[in-house]
């Protein structure tokens, strides 16, 4: 199935702005009926944790994103996806991920904003670094079991 549904994929060392970010794949549209968005943040872990350092492959990062969001396109009546991550030093509180899936029902843009970021979380080539409060390297995040088992629920 082709889509003709408005797609953005970025990667960026940028905070975005999920309110523009939400207008653009909005504006004049009538036919939308459900905007679901997800917005990660960068935690603090118990307050040891100074910032994230992520680091992504150009290029790949973006077509593993892309192709993520293209499957939820054919697999969900959506009229809009827009996935940006961020890349760099990210302090806690600060925004790393957006989604935003857009649909004429909730059914579907809730279950492809949960698709999207589950292959986000195991697929798009990000490694996490972790920087303690006093400057200290804190090493790589590891992958979770339990991001690999939320994306392997989706059969793909």
């Amino acid at each position: 199935m082709t889509t003709t549904a408005p797609l953005l994929v970025r990667v960026q060392a940028e905070p975005f702005d999920v309110e523009a970010e939400t207008r653009r794949l909005t504006a004049g549209r009538t036919d939308v009926g459900a905007v679901v968005t997800f917005t990660g943040l960068c935690r603090s872990e118990d307050g040891r944790l100074a910032a994230l350092e992520l680091e992504h492959y150009p290029g790949m990062a973006e077509a593993e994103i892309e192709a993520t969001a293209q499957a939820a396109l054919t697999r969900w009546p959506l009229l809009g996806v827009t996935a940006i991550h961020r890349h760099g030093r990210i302090a806690p509180g600060e925004p790393i991920v957006l989604v935003i899936v857009t649909s004429s029902h909730r059914t579907a843009a809730f279950a492809a904003a949960e698709f999207l970021m589950d292959f986000l979380k195991t697929r798009a080539p990000f490694w996490k670094k972790e920087v303690a409060r006093d400057g200290t390297d804190m090493g790589w995040v590891d992958a979770r079991e339990a991001d690999d088992a939320a994306a392997a629920k989706w059969g793909a």
